[in-house]
């Protein structure tokens, strides 16, 4: 299986360690963390719009629009991550680190106004 994550996070460090007239993302890293995590606020949200509006409609213009708006958000959170010197090896210790954890769904608690 390919792994287009990991491909994506060494293009994304090249342009940050090697810049690229014209480029996106050595733009991104130019202009710094707070262009950045505005950029990934925003298609977080796009995202949440995508899915919304395909839900419950059995249409593939519907998912590709929600599959592209979650490939936009990869790519922000990417550089993010790349700003931040978090890698994708670190990303998938903590997620197998989580997938052996059993019982763990939180619980919220209620407070007495009261008192």
């Amino acid at each position: 299986m390919k792994d287009t994550l990991n491909e994506l996070y060494e293009v994304v460090l090249s342009r940050k360690n090697e810049k690229a007239e014209g480029s996106y993302t050595c733009y991104l890293f130019e202009k710094g963390l707070d262009k950045i995590l505005k950029k990934v606020g925003e298609e977080c949200s796009e995202t949440i719009i995508a899915a919304k509006n395909a839900e419950n409609i059995d249409n593939n213009e519907k998912k590709a629009d929600v599959i592209g708006e979650i490939c936009d958000l990869f790519y922000h959170v990417t550089v993010m991550m790349a700003q931040l010197g978090v890698t994708p090896d670190e990303v998938n210790a903590e997620l197998e680190k989580r997938s052996l954890k059993t019982g763990n769904l939180k619980t919220f608690h209620t407070t007495d106004k009261n008192t």
